[in-house]
């Protein structure tokens, strides 16, 4: 092992151990929501909605075809901010992201981690775009809720505030009374990045493919992780 190699190693354990709080994205590092159901499938859905309204032209083409439904869902969101119309069309998505529940992929380690890093004394947050209910939802079927409950930190009404916005992981922060360098945000996107800097959190990226792994570097992560294992090996004598 060369030094540059045992300098990260020594900086991962560091940053794993010292962590009192532990905010995880949902997506990704939890699990993976539309591994059975298809995010771009849920994004050509919504744009298809409010092409049967008439309202197409509320999406540019570049947000189409970025086939990200929360892209889609704050799109119209800034154009016609607190309307009815992005009430309905975000209760679409939840309910999309409801059904998803049902063929969402765990991450693999992800259950015995959360649990293990919780027997430790570490606490929980859940802090992610996605809808609160789906998450609780998924936590329900996992038998994973009582890591976190009630600190759980999704998608409400001001949808200017969804990541890379910091306001989930703040209100994480202030509801659990934790300050931001005792804390460890895992996420697995830029977004999730950018609203760890915001927030004061030490970040971690997790990526389960390369592409992933390039954006999180691109964009500054100093640690990434292929797998949770490594995390796993940390915490255990």
């Amino acid at each position: 092992m060369t030094a540059k190699s045992e300098n990260a190693t020594e900086e991962l354990t560091e940053l794993i151990r010292s962590a009192r709080v532990v905010l995880w994205d949902f997506d990704g590092p939890i699990c993976r929501l539309f591994a059975g159901h298809s995010a771009e499938r849920v994004a050509d859905g919504l744009v298809a909605w409010l092409a049967s309204r008439g309202l197409r032209g509320l999406v540019t083409d570049t947000e189409r075809d970025s086939l990200d439904p929360h892209l889609v869902l704050r799109a119209v969101d800034r154009r016609h901010p607190g309307s009815d119309l992005v009430a309905e069309l975000e209760e679409r998505l939840t309910k999309e992201e409801l059904r998803a529940t049902a063929t969402a992929m765990p991450t693999q380690y992800a259950d015995v981690l959360i649990q293990t890093w919780r027997a430790l004394g570490a606490r929980m947050a859940v802090t992610t775009n996605n809808s609160p209910r789906v998450v609780r939802a998924y936590l329900d079927d996992r038998d994973l809720t009582s890591c976190f409950a009630p600190h759980i930190y999704g998608r409400t009404q001001d949808l200017h505030r969804l990541k890379p916005d910091p306001h989930c992981l703040n209100r994480a922060l202030s509801a659990m009374g934790a300050a931001p360098d005792a804390a460890l945000m895992i996420g697995d996107s830029p977004t999730d990045l950018e609203a760890a800097r915001g927030a004061g959190v030490p970040f971690l990226g997790y990526a389960r493919n390369e592409r992933k792994a390039k954006l999180l570097t691109e964009a500054g992560a100093a640690h990434v992780v292929a797998s949770l294992e490594p995390l796993l090996a940390l915490l255990r004598p």
